[in-house]
């Protein structure tokens, strides 16, 4: 295929976009824009993009040449980028769309654009990484995840979202199409309000880590799991969170009263009554999929039960180094309640996981279990 894309953010997830593109679609001329100097000179020095500029607004930007326009930028940015595009000369078949995780809030900055007769199309690739920035994009960052497709309407552009469907098949996601609400909804389930749960479990120790200092010490194993997702930037999830405020506030109500229930089943001292709610979440999150190839939390990790003696560590990480797989944290785990083996290792893929672990099976005898 050939057209020309315009990717205006490069950083994880526009950079992975025109690498993927680009392989898919050698034909193809990607324009980035970004505002960073560095990001720049790094897109034209990786070949990522044929040309790149600082702002669609620039003179020589080829606004009415755009066949796709990304925004892959933070939701505020997006939302403003998409009020200055109804001022701009844009080609008559122009498709527009972002790649922002709130979808209701970009669709009202992107009204305009479409009472105009603008094709807009809401976008969210459930993708991420540990790392961020264009040196952290790869051309498989997509592949298996799913790719969210947001129109005001039931019937809205079949036709062109099929075209970007076809521009985004080197992605090799799975795609899924729904309306703005229902995206907001279930990302906010899935997504935002346990960053919200995460982040108040960790208050909640942080509160009581004076009057019980062992706290801190002890949350050092499964706690720190569970709440993992507390370490994210809060910057981005500031704003996530803010721009779905109103789906949050309404599951935030519905959570506060299954914690009033939790509570009754607490005072009913009825053991049968909570053993019986403790196996309805297990037997449900037991028969959820059980891994998506990338996510927006990308963690995957192998519990590893070793000896204690000199050395352990560096043996293990020597066999993963001799089959070049590549880990991205490692750690010992002193409180192990309920948590399988001493050693865990996390990587960033479903396979490179299962290819220590099998690499582990065969070097090892060590008792290995993958992480659910």
């Amino acid at each position: 295929m050939k057209g020309n894309i315009a990717i205006v953010g490069l950083g994880l997830i526009g950079g992975s976009l025109a690498r993927a593109i680009k392989k898919g679609y050698p034909n193809a001329t990607i324009i980035g824009v970004d505002d960073n100097e560095e990001t720049r000179r790094l897109s034209k020095t990786l070949k990522i993009v044929e040309e790149v500029h600082a702002s669609i607004l620039e003179e020589d930007f080829p606004t009415s040449e755009i066949d796709i326009l990304f925004l892959c930028t933070p939701v505020s940015v997006t939302c403003k980028i998409l009020q200055e595009l109804k001022d701009l000369p844009l080609k008559e078949n122009v498709i527009v769309t972002d790649t922002g995780s709130v979808k209701q809030v970009v669709l009202q900055s992107a009204m305009p654009l479409i009472q105009s007769g603008v094709c807009y199309i809401g976008g969210h690739p459930m993708a991420g990484s540990h790392k961020s920035g264009i040196l952290a994009s790869k051309e498989h960052l997509f592949e298996n995840a799913y790719y969210l497709l947001t129109t005001p309407f039931d019937t809205y552009y079949p036709e062109r979202v099929a075209e970007l469907v076809r521009w985004l098949e080197p992605t090799k996601a799975k795609f899924i199409q729904t309306t703005e609400r229902k995206h907001d909804q279930v990302t906010a389930l899935i997504s935002h309000f346990p960053h919200m749960i995460a982040s108040s479990l960790v208050h909640q120790v942080k509160k009581h880590s004076e009057t019980l200092p062992d706290v801190t010490k002890l949350a050092a194993g499964g706690f720190r799991d569970i709440t993992r997702i507390a370490s994210s930037n809060p910057i981005m999830w500031r704003d996530i969170t803010f721009e779905n405020r109103v789906i949050l506030a309404e599951q935030l109500d519905t959570w506060m009263k299954e914690m009033h229930e939790w509570k009754d089943l607490l005072l009913q001292e009825n053991p049968t009554s909570i053993e019986e709610y403790f196996s309805e979440a297990k037997e449900f999150r037991d028969n959820m999929p059980i891994y998506q190839e990338t996510s927006e939390t990308p963690f995957f990790d192998l519990f590893v039960d070793v000896p204690d003696y000199p050395g352990v560590i560096s043996e293990v990480t020597k066999y993963l180094a001799e089959q070049s797989i590549s880990l991205t944290n490692i750690r010992i785990m002193e409180t192990r309640e309920d948590i399988f083996g001493i050693l865990v290792i996390t990587f960033s893929s479903y396979k490179e996981r299962e290819r220590a672990y099998q690499c582990l099976k065969q070097k090892t005898n060590y008792e290995l279990i993958c992480s659910t």
